[in-house]
């Protein structure tokens, strides 16, 4: 079994994971507009250029995503974080800063009781994310 997070987005999609295939060192593997599915004619043609799905790899990690639906009421996220764990407090430290670019930052990255470096924020899409770098054992 996989678990993968799957984000949705109003529209800036392709933007969102850009910038996450460039702060978390991914690749995009594969992504598809809505006007280049098998539902085009389906789609208002200002839809035509959103995303449908992608997918981004980093290590063995994926997050995916898509574009909310056309007509689909689409609604900020809550409840979730993307929670990313990190063994290195120097990279944690770059991925939460990049990451909370033009975001709001809900927890400065710290050491805390448990972690090295933990921080929490909502990045300039809307995704909140929880950055984790265990303590190191001696």
């Amino acid at each position: 079994m996989q678990l993968n997070s799957y984000l949705s987005f109003n529209g800036q999609c392709e933007a969102a994971f850009k910038f996450y295939e460039q702060c978390l060192g991914g690749k995009i593997d594969e992504s598809m507009t809505y006007g280049n599915s098998p539902m085009a004619d389906q789609t208002p043609p200002e839809w035509h250029h959103k995303i449908m799905h992608t997918q981004l790899t980093v290590d063995n990690a994926v997050l995916m995503g898509s574009d909310n639906p056309p007509g689909m009421l689409f609604e900020e996220p809550k409840g979730f974080s993307v929670s990313i764990g990190i063994n290195d407090p120097v990279k944690a430290e770059r991925i939460f800063h990049t990451l909370a670019e033009n975001g709001t930052v809900q927890m400065p990255i710290q050491q805390t009781f448990w972690a090295e470096r933990f921080g929490m924020l909502v990045d300039q899409f809307g995704t909140p994310w929880m950055i984790n770098c265990d303590q190191t054992v001696a």
